[in-house]
């Protein structure tokens, strides 16, 4: 990162992720080079979002065409798809990135 950056840390967090990469992410921990970091003047955030601040404007943004987060969505899919693709998402599947379910109606 640029000198005087500043790094979001954004997603859900839990304690541990079994799943990880090394044994450190196993353990929710990740290797940081805080001495470089400070050289740098670079800044960390991170934390819950207070979701229900921005919920009905961002809604309203979509709806008007004004956002579109779409971009983000990897697949649509019907209701009852749910298990199946949690479960690919939490495998970590390649692809699997935000999935939309619609129900029927």
């Amino acid at each position: 990162m640029r000198f005087q950056g500043s790094i979001g840390v954004s997603g859900v967090f839990i304690p541990q992720d079994p799943g990880g990469r090394d044994e450190a992410a196993q353990q929710g921990q990740a290797q940081f080079d805080w001495g470089m970091s400070w050289f740098k003047g670079q800044r960390i955030g991170n934390g819950q979002a207070p979701v229900k601040r921005y919920n009905r404007k961002l809604a309203q943004l979509i709806h008007r065409d004004k956002a579109k987060p779409s971009f983000l969505v990897s697949h649509e899919l019907g209701l009852d798809e749910a298990p199946d693709a949690y479960r690919r998402f939490d495998d970590r599947e390649e692809g699997w990135t935000k999935v939309v379910l619609k129900p029927a109606g």
